[in-house]
């Protein structure tokens, strides 16, 4: 699964990554986060008719037919690529609203329940990471505000991951970026080996989802810590 991960990128960055994004008479600012917790809002590529475009998104999809709050979801923000297609939650967006998420790096923890040691990982050669994303928009019964949410697709780990975790994000190779969103590619494109991993213990402030997070030494190794309880969602990858 992948249940906090990190945005932090440049605008000349992310329009590279992008191949490229059309980019608005005005840049945007874009605010470095290390500790992204889900129902949060960030930041997903998603085609258009004017090209690809950097859009926000609640970070925990809600289907467009959803009737009843957003907190009454669940836990939205992964999608398993095994039950994607067939799941009531996601099988709309994976036919007609695919997107990708990109990423610096995603965190995962080992050790027994309750203390769990955080592991940022991240591109070998310190690149960005594409995450494979599905993408839907809902309008709250109850405000009448529109808000477009996303989920990251979830995969069974490879060997190199597996040591940590036995899940891990559906990760996109570039040469991959078009099939993906056009809808032409199917789950094979998930299942390719992912790019090259590196991954490094941080502190466990990142276990608490109360943590800033743009504090950018979240990112920094750390040698040796006591562990502390883990509250961030931990349920997810359900659907």
């Amino acid at each position: 699964m992948c249940g906090r991960f990190s945005q932090a990128y440049s605008w000349d960055e992310i329009v590279a990554f992008s191949q490229p994004l059309t980019a608005p008479a005005n840049r945007p600012n874009l605010r470095a986060r290390h500790n992204i917790s889900p129902t949060t809002e960030i930041d997903i590529i998603v085609p258009s008719e004017a090209g690809r475009e950097l859009w926000k998104a609640r970070w925990g999809l809600i289907p467009g037919w959803w009737k009843k709050s957003a907190r009454e979801t669940g836990s939205t923000f992964n999608a398993r690529v095994e039950k994607v297609h067939e799941s009531a939650f996601f099988r709309s967006a994976w036919v007609k609203r695919r997107c990708i998420i990109p990423a610096s790096a995603f965190y995962e923890w080992t050790g027994e329940k309750g203390v769990k040691i955080p592991h940022r990982i991240s591109a070998a050669g310190g690149g960005l990471l594409a995450f494979a994303g599905l993408w839907d928009r809902w309008t709250d019964p109850a405000t009448g505000e529109e808000i477009v949410s996303c989920t990251i697709i979830t995969r069974d780990a490879d060997r190199w991951m597996s040591a940590i975790h036995d899940r891990m994000p559906a990760m996109l190779h570039p040469k991959d970026f078009d099939v993906w969103l056009d809808g032409s590619g199917g789950k094979e494109v998930l299942m390719r080996p992912p790019p090259e991993l590196r991954e490094w213990i941080v502190s466990t402030r990142i276990n608490s989802s109360r943590t800033p997070d743009d504090d950018p030494t979240l990112a920094d190794p750390v040698e040796s810590e006591t562990p502390t309880p883990v509250n961030a969602p931990r349920q997810g990858d359900l659907f």
